[in-house]
């Protein structure tokens, strides 16, 4: 059984790949925080991307995913940056939920995917 971490630190990995799916941690927008929650969500899609690839997979490949938001009023502004992120033939199973307290008060949005390698 082969287990491969990735980005690991002492608390957790950003991806772990075992028997086909890379799992990625929940990714917060560590290089836009305070922004709005187009941005936050753009910059986490983009550090997606990025996982996704060191991994050798990719966003056709997604499996499932869960998205925190902070308020839920701005459910529509994060749909609006992944409607245009995600492929619509390969939408994954995904679940929205509201979680009024995130990793810090700079983040709104939480996003954690997994996906077939």
């Amino acid at each position: 059984m082969s287990i491969k971490r990735m980005d690991s630190g002492p608390r957790m990995s950003q991806a772990v790949v075992h028997a086909g799916v890379v799992y990625l941690a929940g990714q917060v927008a560590q290089r836009a925080p305070g922004a709005s929650v187009a941005d936050q969500t753009t910059d986490i899609l983009a550090r997606i991307d990025e996982l996704l690839a060191a991994a050798g997979s990719d966003k056709s490949k997604l499996l499932s995913a869960t998205i925190w938001l902070a308020d839920m009023g701005a459910f529509a502004e994060m749909n609006a940056v992944w409607d245009a992120w995600v492929e619509p033939a390969n939408a994954p199973a995904r679940a929205c939920v509201q979680s009024p307290a995130l990793a810090a008060p700079q983040f709104t949005v939480e996003i954690m995917v997994n996906a077939a390698v």
